[in-house]
């Protein structure tokens, strides 16, 4: 029992170490931002993230607002 467990902590940890060598291990390693808002490519698509579109739909006031925005 303790030999399965102590098992994988260890398989566990390895992999964590290798996924995040480059942000361990570097100088001002960093996580990659994988936010929709601040991709470069969806921005020139015009895609937004979700709470973005949400939060300008709920600023918008009366009913025309809506039927412009389509």
């Amino acid at each position: 029992m303790y030999v399965t467990l102590l098992l994988s902590v260890a398989i566990v940890l390895i992999c964590v170490l290798l996924l995040g060598i480059r942000i361990f291990f570097t100088k001002g390693g960093r996580f990659p931002d994988t936010h929709v808002g601040h991709n470069k490519a969806m921005k020139e698509r015009g895609i937004k993230c979700a709470q973005t579109q949400d939060y300008q739909e709920r600023k918008k006031k009366n009913f025309l607002d809506l039927i412009d925005s389509k």
